[in-house]
């Protein structure tokens, strides 16, 4: 590891492995003198399943319990289950993708959700989970926001784990990622080797501040994560950036068809980012076997991204209302 990133590493990574690993009265006392405003946003698309109950512990916790939390808020993408449903009865707030900023339309993926979601909400601080996580991750919240709310130098902070894999119904320990390891990681340590030192640069927990967030752009799709790690190293600089060990984290896994499109858009952005991809094709061809032969199926992975937020006139509308009020 170079130098200024292994510095970085062991100066910038911090854990937060069990709510009781924290010290929960100094967090709140310092989101006070901060007069913060906290806000958690869970992206979701057909998670029925996962996503009332990690609703419920998280309202519990964080919302009636100890008051981190201010706004707890599903952003659901075009759901055809009872995703919004599950959320609401177990006390988040939810809002339809298509129906925040109805005058820019709607695009498909994790990315429009979140960019949306900076519309959607008011919190200062900004916390991002993924809607299918598995088992009690209370401490995420807490451990995500201790950097932003202890370090006014830090603008965003990823978060890290071991991430276990369930093959045939049994968890290998460690088999999780594979997106990370073969595809994210390798390009990231080649195009910008300072943050090699990120353990999950495509974990879908983190937090950051508003004041940063809206002001780089978001990608629609699955590039969502790397797109964000590169630009907010360009705004805000090494030492602008965070990350905290949270354990483990489990969640549904998806086949390799669908991780394959998901490395796709990984690789378009980051060649995009490098200012490579202009000339991309845009399409990830993959094959399947009938049982006679081989057919090709193509995917889109070209880069789809929307704006910084902050050029966005009706969120400027939105924040001089705000200061108004």
């Amino acid at each position: 590891m170079r130098p200024d990133a292994r510095a970085w590493f062991e100066l910038r990574t911090t854990v937060a492995r069990t709510v009781g690993a924290l010290d929960l009265d100094a967090l709140l006392a310092a989101k006070r003198r901060g007069q913060h405003r906290v806000s958690v946003v869970l992206p979701a698309r057909d998670e029925e399943a996962t996503v009332g109950g990690l609703v419920a512990d998280l309202h519990e916790s964080w919302v009636t319990g100890t008051p981190l939390v201010d706004e707890l808020l599903v952003v659901d993408s075009d759901s055809t289950d009872g995703t919004a449903a599950a959320a609401r009865a177990a006390g988040a707030d939810v809002v339809a993708a298509a129906d925040v900023l109805p005058g820019h339309g709607s695009r498909p993926g994790k990315g429009e959700a979140l960019w949306k979601s900076l519309a959607a909400t008011t919190g200062d601080l900004v916390v991002f989970l993924d809607a299918d996580l598995l088992g009690d991750v209370r401490h995420f919240v807490p451990g995500l926001l201790a950097p932003l709310l202890t370090d006014p130098q830090v603008d965003y902070v990823k978060g890290c784990y071991t991430r276990p894999l369930e093959v045939d119904g049994a968890w290998v320990p460690a088999g999780g990622g594979r997106v990370t390891e073969l595809t994210a990681r390798p390009l990231l340590n080649a195009l910008w080797p300072e943050l090699a030192g990120f353990v999950q640069p495509l974990g879908g927990e983190y937090a950051g501040r508003r004041s940063a967030l809206e002001q780089v752009p978001f990608v629609s799709g699955y590039g969502v994560e790397v797109g964000l790690l590169v630009d907010l190293l360009r705004l805000s600089g090494l030492a602008g950036l965070a990350q905290v060990d949270l354990g483990v984290r489990r969640h549904t896994s998806q086949g390799q068809e669908a991780l394959g499109r998901m490395a796709g858009q990984v690789v378009s952005t980051v060649l995009a980012r490098a200012g490579t991809g202009s000339e991309a094709g845009g399409l990830l061809t993959q094959f399947r076997h009938d049982g006679g032969g081989f057919v090709p199926v193509s995917a889109p992975v070209a880069v789809d991204e929307r704006p910084p937020m902050v050029t966005v006139p009706e969120y400027r509308a939105l924040l001089a209302e705000e200061v108004v009020g």
